[in-house]
């Protein structure tokens, strides 16, 4: 049976997972009758460990895409797709006040046009968030104190602590996969749009 391979620009389990279980969601519909392999390969993001801005978050999974097309190149690897996936903050300014928002990034190029896709967010306590933006301290490192374990990114991660388990790391890149994927997928009615302009 012919197999599609997705290099992915991580080798983070809950990462990889998210992956495997948006092209179980929409890989029928992709490539009908077509076996997935997702690969995990391990590349810069680019940008600071845990971004602080939607623009960041946006740069760091376009930048780790664009390092497993020419990893592909160089390798001569035939990966169909390349996916790069950046979790970390939103701050956004209400009045006088802020608001910070954990959000998880996918951006999916299959080599000549890529498209981004962005789960939804959720709000992280003050405390949290100063720890993060003005003491400097990683987001998986602060979650981990703050939730009083270790190893938190690699399981449930700050999305499955701050919903109480409701949604997890792997749930909330599983989306952003989805949505980025969505133009691939669903390219009849991206074209149809585009025509209609």
């Amino acid at each position: 049976m012919e197999k599609i391979k997705i290099a992915v620009g991580s080798t983070r389990r809950p990462k990889l997972a998210a992956v495997s279980q948006a092209m179980r969601d929409f890989g029928g519909v992709l490539a009908p009758g077509i076996e997935f392999e997702v690969i995990g390969v391990e590349v810069e993001s680019g940008v600071a460990h845990t971004p602080a801005n939607r623009a960041e978050l946006m740069q760091g999974a376009r930048q780790r895409a664009e390092a497993v097309v020419r990893l592909a190149h160089e390798k001569t690897e035939k990966w169909r797709y390349f996916v790069g996936l950046e979790g970390g903050l939103d701050v956004i300014q209400e009045g006088a006040s802020r608001r910070v928002l954990l959000e998880s990034w996918a951006y999916v190029s299959d080599g000549r046009k890529g498209h981004y896709g962005r789960s939804g967010g959720i709000e992280i306590p003050d405390a949290l968030a100063h720890e993060v933006l003005e003491n400097g301290v990683e987001l998986s490192e602060a979650i981990d104190r703050f939730a009083g374990a270790v190893g938190i990114r690699d399981a449930q991660g700050a999305w499955g602590v701050l919903s109480s388990g409701l949604i997890s790391r792997t749930e909330a890149f599983r989306v952003a996969v989805v949505a980025a994927f969505a133009p691939f997928y669903n390219a009849k009615m991206y074209h149809a749009a585009s025509a209609a302009r």
